[in-house]
């Protein structure tokens, strides 16, 4: 295949399966919201805390799967398949470890960690409850984001979607019944919607495990943990993983440092922020996509050497990025009264968060660069610039900044995203600059030649 083919066209046939999953995802997520809403307020706030708390461990354990991303996505570029399954097993040794041991930090110091970030009284019982059951399956669920990353690694974003369909409909499905006792089942709310991600997501580790070994030739084999231990390959996942979870612990601590805030300011700002974040989800999802199947693409040409067709590559997948999410952010802000009243009929809860989507404009300008440049960065090698540049806005200028014009000022909701606008649109900024400098070369240069077994 020729590099012009393979990094313009691949990337856009790879996106959309792995769009329609994101979007998929996304519309059971609010489904269950949408849910929660119709059974109590509370709950909705409740599981929305919740999820702040839990997202921490989701993305420290997907961290651990872009290592495996990147480095799979090498080694098949450079022809080596057989290293594949080596950096699959090391991954699932990091992947289990590391999920037990967030599984049992999140049943055992639930309502400290809900105490440190000032939820409610009315809404901790619900939120501890949610906790507790969701962890109970978060290995299982870091499991199946893994096996996902090296099926993606392989160009299997069809087959990831299609295990995405069958898992999310299982989901909302389970939801149907044990949200609100349909056809005689119990009405659980909250709990209700963790039991039904539970059963979901072991139903989708197992058939995403029969597709990895049915279509590909990576495999999860002790015996590749063996004497000698592969050494290279755990240092050259960490590499990657341990500098991402670092960044992806640290934002998700400054975003509980956010909600700390917004808890302060009242259930209306609690809801408003909630509802606003599923929006913002809705605009950046094909930013995600683009930029998850870019960074395939640029591990298989840093595979390949091929360092030259990089750099138009990701010009184009920032552009699109911006072009997508500003268009749909658009649409958002224009029919913000009747999205909203989906899920609320509180007049002050929609005028608050339709002040929120107007400050979205510049949010997703710096976060559609940032999703693209970073994941691209990484998958060159360069990791320290963009975990060093995250870990200083965001505290400095998200937390920061948020905090002054939120609460010292008096701006509430609306100062607090004024913060993180500026956070993300200077990370883009210095994202831009340092891609443009082409220092990013150096380190795709110096990536490690394929192990030859």
């Amino acid at each position: 295949m020729e590099t012009k083919e393979f990094s313009v066209r691949r990337v856009f046939q790879m996106s959309l399966p792995i769009f329609l999953e994101l979007l998929l995802q996304l519309l059971v997520g609010n489904a269950d919201q949408a849910m929660l809403s119709g059974y109590s307020q509370n709950s909705v706030g409740a599981v929305g805390n919740a999820n702040q708390i839990i997202n921490i461990a989701i993305l420290v354990l997907n961290m651990l799967c872009t290592g495996a991303t990147v480095l799979a996505a090498q080694s098949l570029g450079a022809g080596d398949k057989r290293r594949v399954t080596i950096i699959s097993s090391v991954s699932a040794l990091l992947v289990l470890t590391s999920g037990l041991a967030l599984s049992a930090a999140l049943l055992l110091f639930p309502e400290p960690l809900f105490r440190l970030i000032s939820v409610p009284d009315a809404l901790l019982r619900e939120a501890v409850q949610y906790t507790r059951i969701v962890a109970l399956c978060l290995t299982v669920q870091g499991a199946y984001m893994l096996v996902c990353a090296i099926l993606r690694s392989y160009g299997l974003v069809k087959e990831v979607l299609f295990t995405a369909i069958l898992m999310n409909t299982l989901n909302i499905g389970l939801n149907a019944l044990l949200i609100n006792g349909l056809l005689g089942f119990p009405r659980l709310g909250a709990a209700g919607a963790a039991i039904s991600t539970n059963i979901s997501k072991v139903a989708g580790f197992a058939f995403a495990l029969v597709l990895l070994y049915r279509r590909t030739d990576a495999r999860f084999l002790p015996r590749a943990l063996a004497r000698p231990f592969p050494m290279r390959e755990l240092r050259g996942t960490l590499a990657i993983s341990l500098p991402c979870g670092s960044e992806t612990f640290s934002y998700q601590l400054s975003q509980l440092t956010i909600m700390k805030f917004v808890n302060r300011l009242g259930t209306a700002a609690i809801n408003a922020k909630i509802y606003c974040y599923m929006m913002a989800n809705a605009m950046y999802l094909y930013s995600v996509a683009i930029a998850q199947a870019t960074q395939i693409v640029v591990g298989y040409l840093v595979g390949r050497r091929e360092l030259g067709a990089i750099r138009e590559r990701v010009w184009r997948s920032v552009i699109v990025s911006i072009a997508v999410s500003e268009s749909l952010n658009l649409v958002i802000y224009l029919l913000a009264e009747p999205i909203f009243r989906i899920f609320t009929q509180d007049p002050a809860v929609i005028a608050l968060a339709r002040q929120i989507i107007l400050i979205e404009f510049a949010l997703e300008l710096g976060r559609s660069v940032n999703i693209t440049m970073v994941r691209c960065l990484i998958a060159a090698g360069d990791v320290r610039f963009p975990v060093g540049a995250a870990l200083f806005s965001t505290w400095f200028i998200a937390v920061g900044l948020g905090w002054l014009l939120g609460m010292h000022f008096g701006m509430g909701l609306q100062g607090l995203w004024i913060g993180m606008a500026a956070d993300e649109c200077f990370r883009g900024l210095l994202f831009v600059l340092r891609f443009r400098a082409g220092t990013w070369q150096r380190f795709a240069e110096k990536a490690q030649a394929p192990l030859q077994i």
